[in-house]
């Protein structure tokens, strides 16, 4: 249910309802905006009548909410959510690119990526200390070594860390090393690590599942949310159909739902989505177009030889090509790259 109260409704009259409702056993979500202020009461809403809350003559209108999700609904909280990642702001008009390996592979390797995307232009920093794999005899990432490596890449570079994790035991050196902590589309409905991680204060990146509808996977940044913590971020990497000529397919009407049901903001992975190097440019620049509030890129020197999804790994140099590409489409719907 949402509450809205009438424009400069006095904050103590907006306080009592709280009070009132909080006194019943509800949850409130409260999001203010310039004009007025909006009530998101979480709980069962069923035994609540609008009637009997619209006696107060500061409440402007009183709404059931359909949607199984409260807190990443866009009725409780109608501003676009700007989630501040070690400093870079992700959501506002400001659009952020994540790039760097599949996963960490040598010292040289993830430092070297590190500055040339940096130099490009990139935002943060990605690079897969533990990788989930399909076959358990291919390569799994480095561990806690591959971690370290990336510490040092952001001490030389001072990109933010962006890295996905596996299980809830490593979760407190995630809180501590970790920038942006990823929840892979393997784990997007592993509901347990998705309420640990919702207890931390850290920013989520949640890829949406394999075979995930839209709201399932708004569903699950309620899961984090519900815990407390409203620092999640949506990212679209393609999801499995019948079409097996590439790895996945890149599902940009879900960046437009997303943001027409959620708050939260919305960013694509071109690279899992397609498989394919030489597709993840234009499904980047078409993400940007259709309105995504970033992009997450793999980028490897040495495409030919990496450990992991070298196949859709674009080069240095063709990374900062595309770079310079996406600032001119981002310039024309009214963005910043």
């Amino acid at each position: 249910m949402i509450i809205v109260m009438k424009p400069n409704a006095p904050i103590e009259e907006r306080n009592k309802i709280i009070a009132g409702l909080e006194a019943k056993g509800f949850k409130i979500d409260l999001s203010t905006g310039n004009q007025a202020a909006i009530l998101g009461v979480v709980g069962d809403t069923s035994t609540l009548n609008p009637h009997d809350i619209m006696v107060n003559d500061w409440i402007e209108k009183v709404l059931r909410v359909q949607e199984p999700f409260k807190r990443a609904n866009r009725a409780f909280h109608p501003d676009d959510s700007v989630i501040d990642v070690a400093g870079v702001k992700i959501g506002g008009r400001q659009m952020q690119v994540i790039a760097g390996p599949c996963s960490v592979e040598t010292r040289e390797q993830i430092i070297g990526v590190a500055k040339s995307v940096k130099m490009a232009g990139a935002h943060l920093m990605r690079g897969g200390a533990f990788k989930p794999r399909t076959s358990p005899y291919s390569f799994q990432g480095m561990g806690m070594p591959g971690l370290e490596l990336l510490k040092e890449a952001k001490a030389e570079t001072g990109l933010p860390i962006v890295t996905e994790i596996m299980s809830a035991d490593v979760l407190d050196k995630f809180v501590e090393d970790v920038d942006l902590i990823q929840v892979g589309a393997r784990n997007m409905q592993n509901y347990s690590l998705l309420k640990e991680l919702g207890k931390t204060k850290k920013p989520i990146l949640l890829k949406r599942g394999l075979a995930a509808t839209v709201q399932e996977w708004i569903m699950s940044a309620e899961y984090i949310m519900a815990e407390g913590n409203t620092n999640v971020i949506l990212c679209e990497r393609g999801i499995r159909t019948y079409e097996t000529y590439t790895r996945n397919t890149l599902d940009l009407s879900a960046v437009c739902a997303a943001k027409k049901l959620s708050h939260l903001p919305v960013i694509v992975d071109p690279s899992h989505a397609a498989g394919l190097w030489w597709m993840v440019p234009a499904l980047a620049k078409a993400a940007v177009a259709v309105g995504a509030d970033g992009l997450i890129i793999e980028v490897h020197n040495d495409p030919e030889k990496a450990l992991c999804d070298g196949a859709q790994s674009l080069k240095p140099e063709r990374f900062a090509e595309l770079m310079g590409e996406l600032k001119g489409i981002a310039r024309i719907i009214g963005r910043d790259l």
